[in-house]
């Protein structure tokens, strides 16, 4: 019985936790959340993929430039 005690126990905390997602210092965020658009969507994504090549260009160049300086094989 043991067994069983503990683990409705954790069922038990599980279950609170989840019950107090909307209910926290974040529910009028999760109440106001909705799903984007597809025009939004492709926003996001082509934002992000830019910063993404940005940060890479950048890195590369450093490593270039430093390669050169240092002479790393």
């Amino acid at each position: 019985m043991k067994f069983i005690d503990k683990f409705w126990r954790v069922q038990r905390r599980i279950e609170d936790r989840f019950r107090m997602i909307g209910k926290g210092k974040y529910s009028r965020i999760l109440k106001m959340a909705r799903k984007p658009t597809r025009e939004e969507y492709k926003k996001v994504i082509t934002i992000t993929g830019l910063g993404m090549i940005l940060i890479g260009a950048l890195g590369f160049t450093i490593y270039i430039i430093l390669s050169i300086i240092i002479k790393i094989p």
